[in-house]
């Protein structure tokens, strides 16, 4: 194990992370956060900022937005969660990570503040990013929720815009149990004053943001009523994109009314590269050919059934997908979703909130779901890759850590 490995097993270990442990590192309330941002300054104040919440595409919509102010001649960081693979892709400043070194010497030379606190994995891993970003002078940072929003230790910034990608149901033994109890707490971000863009139009949810917008005084905006003003091409390729392509426009369009100096070459440039300019991965992400293999970290009913209606439509002889959940999503609601006409490989991911394969094999089983279980991501993606001819199709998802598993053993076997 390496000296960073090392600090990065103390962070995984010793902070209480939502990745692993779920519940156990849900804490409500801004208290730990103000306390850190105290102690380091209000880095947050050094930077303007683009806040990002949502139940599905925050992260794609982050990314994008990134990529087309890198465009742009801005310096950029970006702010996202979880990490696949390394800790430090979730702080970036135009794309690079975050330094292994400066991670470690945040811990040797805070740890004796922090460690008192208690604080959560996320709470302390803001206010790293917070503090490298002011350090890097970086002229915007584009922040994704963590959790919710109104709760969410990202919500101390007061940024130039607030984006809501859109309300499903997910993670609602926090958030609530009706989409207008999460769109409550997703509107939290909504600040004073500051134009909001809403990804998507609900019955349940449009009058909740309205209501907020206007208390706010906060200039609302719907992507869906958005037009744009050509047709541009985008490098991401999921179904599901194409709402968060209409999102990123909207968004993009009122920074541009607002003073951001983006021209249209920038945005087309930006949409065509965002991969390369953020480092995103996990979104409809084709690994290799002959066989076709596509990951996606898409993990609960809103993300899966753009998923599922894309594997249906996807040309290969023989559809092969790895599958793995974790127990606190809705699990059946999602495998009704799933293609009946593929073999599975069921597996589980390497972190607690892993559902065990053998019991996510019986679950699926009901819902005439067919193939055999394995302990690892691994074993059951090279059972898959074995039995595969070159016209087969092997999607590997549902969860973000299934996904992270299975691009460990692809970097680690040198295909990526």
């Amino acid at each position: 194990m390496s000296k960073y490995d090392q600090y990065t097993d103390y962070l995984f270990s010793q902070v209480p992370m939502f990745q692993n442990v779920g519940s156990n590192a849900y804490k409500e309330g801004l208290e730990n956060t103000h306390i850190l941002d105290e102690h380091f300054g209000h880095p947050h104040t050094q930077f303007r900022t683009i806040h990002v919440a949502g139940t599905n595409g925050k992260g794609s919509c982050s990314h994008t937005i990134a990529s087309v102010l890198q465009e742009a001649g801005y310096k950029v960081g970006l702010f996202t969660s979880p990490h696949l693979t390394d800790f430090r892709e979730r702080i970036r400043v135009n794309g690079t990570m975050i330094p292994e070194q400066y991670v470690m010497d945040f811990i040797d030379n805070e740890r004796d503040f922090f460690e008192p606190l208690h604080p959560t994995f996320f709470e302390l891993t803001t206010a790293l990013a917070f503090k490298y970003f002011a350090e890097q002078k970086v002229d915007v940072a584009v922040i994704e929720v963590g959790l919710g929003g109104r709760l969410d230790c990202t919500n101390i910034i007061t940024p130039d815009i607030s984006i809501i990608t859109n309300i499903s149901f997910d993670h609602v033994q926090y958030l609530g149990d009706t989409l207008a109890k999460i769109a409550g707490e997703k509107a939290g971000i909504i600040k004073h004053g500051v134009p909001v863009v809403i990804g998507e139009k609900h019955p349940e949810t449009t009058p909740v943001f309205t209501e907020k917008a206007k208390r706010e005084q906060a200039p609302l905006y719907f992507a869906e009523d958005y037009k744009p003003n050509k047709d541009y091409q985008y490098e991401l390729k999921g179904l599901y994109q194409s709402k968060n392509l209409q999102t990123s426009l909207c968004a993009i369009d009122q920074l541009i009314r607002n003073g951001y100096h983006i021209t249209e070459e920038n945005i087309q440039n930006g949409l065509l590269h965002v991969t390369h300019h953020t480092g995103l991965r996990g979104r409809w992400q084709i690994v290799r050919h002959s066989p076709t293999v596509i990951c996606d970290t898409g993990h609960n009913v809103g993300g899966i059934k753009y998923i599922a209606q894309q594997l249906k439509e996807q040309k290969c002889q023989e559809l092969r997908i790895v599958f793995g959940m974790v127990s606190d999503k809705d699990v059946n609601s999602v495998l009704e979703l799933m293609p009946q006409n593929a073999k599975y490989y069921f597996c589980q991911a390497s972190v607690k909130r892993a559902m065990p394969h053998h019991q996510l094999k019986r679950l699926a089983k009901q819902h005439n779901l067919q193939g055999n279980s394995y302990k690892t991501v691994e074993n059951a993606y090279k059972k898959a890759l074995s039995q595969s001819n070159p016209n087969d199709c092997i999607f590997v998802g549902g969860s973000t850590f299934i996904v992270a598993d299975f691009l460990c053993y692809e970097e680690k076997n040198k295909v990526l």
